[in-house]
């Protein structure tokens, strides 16, 4: 009898409960138990989870790493895909295989280069992978000839910190003086260069910002899975240009992702994102994690966490390809349940306290793939 998986993430993103769902509904009908961790009560993550704990804050990224490890032990982990503290972690795989636990994440070299987009852009462009101009800023001055440079040269500016993810900080440069037309309809990312200038000017504390052109659509976030020998596996784009999103295997997107997954020991998930420059894609981006979206390559018949959940467990899927790209879709919120914030869902054999009875669970909104009302034309990629 083959025994079952046990598979950990911690404090991750709400959609990856569509993550946890392939991993139960995988093609080799291998048994999954999913353990969760988050520092929110309310995550959907945790009410998706076989088990559930709430993380302690405050944790330095060493206390983190030993939490981490005791999490594992005492859970029988047999996978654990890391999201927060990742770089502290992978330091420490040597510390996780000798308890039995193999890390779904890149090599510590690769989450060192891809931690801050400055030394991602330099490093990526030493390959031959396209970049956009860009300047690094960390004060009003530098800020203004940042963006003067790039407008003269007919661009619209925008910045970004240079570490973070999940597009936290981004902003686009407008020269409109701020007017009641900015406080009518929704919120916009468009701030004016002047009240950026002169929060800069009062702040106490310096920024860490990458400036440069305002990338067009289409948006494409290639999917890549590759194995810890660096030969890819899998890589797939999924297109965006507005609200219309499809998928494309077309070798401008996929070659420079392959470059990168493999040059720079991306291993396991990983998702690399491409805008347009003028007429060519360029780098935007590179997430050294599973994607938010990668449930969507569902739509395309495949079932990509449980072939890295397979590869880390040694289980070599072989080069994942889809059997057919899905028609174009859009995305939409849907209600996920919630267990009661007191508790944590637990297995009973995995805790000694009675559980709590059910109550009505309130929903939390995260984003669902579905297609779209009608097929359209594919994007031409």
């Amino acid at each position: 009898m083959v025994s079952r998986v046990r598979v950990w993430l911690n404090r991750t993103y709400a959609e990856n409960v569509f993550f946890m769902d392939q991993l139960r509904r995988n093609p080799s009908d291998r048994a999954v138990e999913i353990h969760a961790t988050h520092g929110d009560a309310d995550s959907p993550v945790l009410a998706a989870a076989d088990t559930a704990d709430l993380e302690p804050e405050g944790l330095s990224p060493a206390a983190y790493v030993e939490y981490a490890l005791d999490q594992c032990q005492r859970r029988g982990i047999d996978v654990f895909v890391p999201r927060m503290e990742q770089a502290a972690i992978v330091a420490h795989r040597a510390d996780f295989e000798a308890i039995g636990t193999a890390l779904l994440a890149p090599t510590p070299e690769a989450v060192a280069v891809f931690e801050d987009k400055v030394i991602a852009y330099e490093a990526v462009q030493a390959i031959g992978v396209p970049v956009p101009p860009w300047h690094r800023v960390r004060s009003a001055g530098e800020l203004v000839a940042a963006v003067e440079e790039l407008e003269d040269a007919g661009h619209r500016a925008c910045f970004k910190p240079a570490s973070g993810a999940g597009g936290v900080g981004f902003r686009v440069i407008t020269r409109s003086p701020f007017s009641l037309m900015h406080l009518s309809g929704f919120p916009t990312p468009y701030v004016q260069l002047d009240l950026v200038v002169e929060a800069l000017e009062q702040a106490d504390e310096t920024v860490d910002w990458l400036v440069m052109p305002r990338l067009e659509q289409p948006e494409v976030s290639v999917d890549c899975l590759t194995g810890p020998d660096n030969h890819l596996r899998m890589a797939i784009g999924r297109t965006k240009n507005g609200r219309r999103r499809g998928f494309t295997l077309h070798e401008q997107w996929l070659e420079p992702a392959r470059r990168i997954a493999e040059g720079f020991g991306l291993h396991y998930l990983s998702n690399i994102q491409f805008r347009m420059f003028g007429d060519r894609p360029v780098l935007m981006d590179v997430n050294t994690r599973p994607a938010g979206g990668l449930h969507q390559l569902s739509l395309c018949g495949v079932n990509a966490p449980w072939a890295a959940v397979q590869l880390a467990l040694g289980e070599d899927p072989g080069e994942v390809v889809p059997p057919f790209l899905g028609q174009d879709y859009t995305v939409v919120s849907g209600p996920r349940p919630l267990r009661a914030v007191s508790l944590p869902h637990q297995r009973i054999e995995d805790t000694a306290e009675p559980l709590l009875p059910a109550v009505p669970a309130q929903a939390d909104s995260v984003e669902t793939a579905a297609p779209a009302a009608a097929a359209a034309q594919a994007l031409p990629l």
